[in-house]
């Protein structure tokens, strides 16, 4: 097959000793589970392009799901492009992921490396806890005035140096027992709203601007002033239209860019 211009002959599948069996006890769809194991395992190079995955039968036994729910995951990748299905070879992966479907969003950091690449980083929560919305909040997030929200603040690291911070806030009523320990809180909180309670993000709207870096800022992102920063505010909203996140993240870009994939 042909990746980048160049003919290159598929792989067999490596082993990937990772992948669980999935659980019925789990919000989302079995199958959006096996969407993300087999997405993940190429994204992060576990599968390079070229590679034949497993049989479907293979794969619904790794999980520990029916074939028909493997086929339909495996399905929705090739619709997006990720995998190609070829006769006598199989399901082949392309070299092609479009990094900021929704599902990506969901899932990855939000910058990319100066070459375009998907960047993965940890997740440090500074703080998380219980305050009453102010005006903007309770606008934003519909909600009525004095209702409780969770605010949560972490540091995103790369390479070991920290890159961004971002302040999130969710209407309390919507998330009942949100941890209120920072170690407690989940990594993938766009995931964690799908799995634990059930909102299934269907659209963000961002703002993005351009701003000096405030005392906050240069304490932890370890920058100097004048230091310029990228700003992205977004509302998310779920299924019905509803708000139920507000996010605002500020990032230094000395090494990194913000990538926008319009499809």
């Amino acid at each position: 097959m042909r990746v980048n211009g160049k003919t290159r002959k598929a792989a067999a599948a490596p082993f990937v000793p990772a992948f669980a069996r999935l659980g019925e006890a789990t919000g989302a769809p079995l199958h959006e589970a096996v969407k993300r194991r087999v997405s993940e395992a190429i994204l992060v190079g576990e599968w390079p392009p070229g590679t034949v995955l497993p049989s479907e039968v293979a794969l619904a036994t790794m999980f520990g799901v029916a074939v028909g729910t493997v086929r339909r995951a495996l399905g929705d990748l090739t619709a997006e492009g990720m995998l190609s299905r070829r006769r006598k070879t199989g399901t082949v992966v392309t070299g092609r992921t479009p990094h900021h479907s929704l599902r990506h969003f969901f899932q990855y950091f939000r910058l990319h490396d100066r070459d375009g690449g998907l960047v993965r980083s940890t997740a440090k929560v500074l703080s998380v806890g219980v305050a009453r919305a102010n005006r903007e909040e309770s606008s934003s997030l519909q909600l009525a005035p004095g209702e409780e929200v969770i605010h949560v603040h972490r540091l995103r690291i790369v390479g070991g140096k920290p890159v961004m911070h971002d302040r999130l806030v969710l209407p309390a009523a919507a998330v009942p027992d949100f941890p209120t320990v920072p170690a407690r809180v989940p990594e993938l909180l766009y995931l964690h709203l799908i799995e634990r309670y059930g909102l299934r993000v269907s659209a963000v709207r961002e703002q993005i601007t351009a701003a000096l870096a405030e005392p906050e800022d240069l304490r932890l992102l370890k920058l100097r002033p004048p230091a310029p920063l990228l700003v992205i505010d977004e509302v998310a909203f779920d299924q019905s239209g509803a708000p139920v996140l507000l996010g605002s993240h500020r990032a230094t870009t000395a090494g990194h860019c913000y990538v926008n994939e319009v499809r």
